[in-house]
């Protein structure tokens, strides 16, 4: 039983939830698991950056509305999971003792049309801070189960055999934005999803069966203990900041490291398979687009494109992304 179900939910209606007091300590906790940057971790070496002051990473941001949403829309209890999100955007940065809550409102609810035990509801998701700020807004959509319904049968899982991730030890030279060719991928390189570490992440972020508890897991449509969403992007960030390192240190035997600032949003984020505990999961990223920023001086704003896939090869992740990223070489 998941306590929510698809007809719970009707278009129009709107469920708002909180408060959450986002703490300093919580902000560098995230950031130095998963994002590392200077105005993540530090208020003096944040005010050198674009940021200017210590603001929470925009994926922990993201963790807390999920937290929110499990809380209040969810009514505490579990969803059937998520396909994706359309469209999310940070518009201002979270800050040390802001108090966070949501607006969510339903856009559409359609049932499944290959699969009779579930229905698929859309929602509009906006986070606001203590001074009534939006600071993101995330359209997307989440499964429920069909009251009454049979469930179908949980999938077979194989799990994972983890394997030891040997640190590559391989770097490119970081260039500015004008200088970056269109179409380069990285390998970010590979990272294992042990149960504690899902569990762990689950229960800050989202609190929902199937990424707490192994035995409830395996009686889900899941079949087994997964990780969140939120947690296999969390791990993107994570291992484009240690290959990142890799090329910083390369780059500045030779001259000026560019600069990444934040990040206004992404787009098309699809989750496309479960990530099982075991599971090993290579990342990648491939620079699509650039612009300079017309509205910050010395900056531009790159599009970049983001995979993952299992041991198995399977494509587990995908979206979108945007960041602003230093154009061109102090003169």
């Amino acid at each position: 039983m998941t306590g929510i179900t698809f007809e719970d939910f009707t278009p129009g209606d709107v469920i708002e939830g909180g408060p959450l007091t986002v703490t300093r300590e919580a902000i560098v906790a995230f950031a130095r698991e998963f994002d590392p940057q200077p105005f993540h971790l530090d208020e003096e070496a944040a005010k050198a950056t674009l940021a200017g002051q210590l603001i929470g990473s925009g994926w922990q941001t993201a963790g807390f509305g999920m937290r929110l949403l499990q809380a209040h829309v969810f009514r505490g209890a579990t969803s059937m999971g998520s396909p994706g999100i359309s469209q999310l955007r940070w518009l201002r940065p979270v800050l040390p003792g802001d108090a966070l809550r949501i607006v969510t409102k339903v856009e559409e609810c359609r049932a499944s049309n290959s699969k009779p035990d579930r229905g698929f509801v859309r929602f509009t998701l906006t986070v606001v801070n203590g001074r009534d700020e939006s600071v993101m807004i995330q359209a997307f959509t989440v499964m429920f189960a069909r009251r009454g319904a049979d469930p179908l049968p949980p999938r077979a899982v194989t799990p994972g055999d983890p394997v030891e991730v040997i640190e590559g030890d391989d770097a490119e030279t970081l260039l500015f934005l004008k200088q970056a060719k269109l179409g380069t991928i990285r390998d970010l390189g590979r990272h294992v999803f042990t149960p504690e570490a899902i569990i762990a992440f689950a229960r800050d972020y989202d609190p929902q069966a199937f990424h707490l508890d192994a035995d409830a897991a395996r009686k889900t449509h899941f079949g087994a203990l997964c990780a969140s969403g939120w947690h296999t992007a969390a791990v993107w960030m994570k291992r484009l900041h240690i290959t990142r390192q890799r090329d910083i240190a390369l780059t500045e035997r030779a001259g000026p490291v560019p600069q990444l600032g934040p990040s206004p949003g992404f787009r098309d984020m699809r989750w496309l398979a479960p990530v099982y505990a075991g599971d090993t999961i290579r990342y990648a990223c491939t620079l699509l687009d650039k612009r300079e920023s017309a509205s910050r001086p010395g900056w531009g704003v790159a599009t970049h494109h983001n995979t993952a896939q299992n041991q198995r090869g399977e494509r587990v992740f995908e979206f979108t992304g945007s960041v602003f990223w230093q154009w061109d070489a102090p003169v």
